[in-house]
């Protein structure tokens, strides 16, 4: 907190020209000051990944969001990179709080793993920075990466602000290191919300593109596919695609294994 405005620093992975962070952006300023730092390119899909491929080349803009004029930050990495470039060189404290998102597309069930969005603020979280991840469903896949203007942001930025104030003025239970807010595209503000697990199920199922042999391009990518026969009714999946609430998931860095451990071990040393 600086002069008694909490920081807050904005980001996601569709990039800086995404509609989605500029919405999320002025529901934020709301709450404190908004840094707004994004890939400078689309980078979805990239998880928490730190490749060392990228140039982290910042260039500082001004765009016109809304009737206000904003100065952002384009980074050349990938959102988790974007997160750490703002801690360490771009903002002038530690944020209070890194909401990443609105992003373009639902991140439901372990297809979470994948998630620019996500990883950016697990990355947060590594920091010790309390974060939220913020999701709204898509009613065509290939929306994701257009841009599209049929995409409304309205009702994921209501949330997106209620869940960051309440993160900003209360302290999370030990192992919530991050909020993953899903918004329905079909919510508004009156939309019930619900706190899910996040399902088991891979929410989209991996296809593969080619035409010729292996030495041509090949494309890889996801299209929405889970079974329902298998969603759990606590789950984030249930919530969205069956009962249409807005799923709230807390995340935690510990991918531990809620297992008990005498037991594992009495198991592995059977093995053989």
């Amino acid at each position: 907190m600086i002069d008694g405005r909490y920081q807050i620093l904005l980001t996601n992975d569709d990039g800086i020209q995404s509609p989605g962070i500029w919405t999320a952006a002025q529901a934020l300023s709301k709450l404190g000051f908004v840094t707004l730092a994004a890939p400078r390119d689309q980078a979805s899909s990239t998880g928490r990944s730190m490749p060392l491929s990228s140039d982290g080349k910042i260039v500082q803009t001004n765009m016109q969001i809304g009737d206000q004029d904003w100065v952002v930050y384009a980074v050349g990495g990938t959102p988790a990179q974007v997160v750490v470039h703002s801690v360490l060189e771009i903002m002038p404290a530690t944020p209070d709080l890194v909401v990443s998102g609105i992003n373009y597309g639902e991140n439901l069930g372990n297809s979470v793993m994948t998630s620019g969005t996500v990883g950016a603020a697990l990355e947060a979280a590594s920091l010790g920075i309390p974060a939220i991840a913020a999701s709204v469903e898509l009613q065509d896949i290939r929306e994701f990466n257009v841009y599209s203007e049929n995409v409304r942001f309205d009702t994921a930025a209501y949330f997106t602000a209620y869940f960051a104030q309440a993160m900003l003025e209360k302290r999370m239970p030990h192992d919530v290191d991050v909020l993953k807010i899903e918004v329905p595209h079909d919510a508004t503000p009156q939309t019930p919300w619900r706190v899910t697990r996040q399902g088991r199920d891979r929410y989209y199922k991996p296809m593969l593109e080619r035409t010729g042999s292996w030495d041509e391009n090949g494309r890889v990518y996801g299209l929405v596919g889970p079974n329902y026969d298998l969603i759990e009714p606590d789950s984030d999946i249930h919530a969205m695609l069956v009962d249409r609430v807005v799923s709230v998931t807390p995340l935690s860095l510990d991918l531990t294994s809620r297992v008990d451990f005498g037991e594992l071990e009495q198991l592995l040393n059977k093995a053989g």
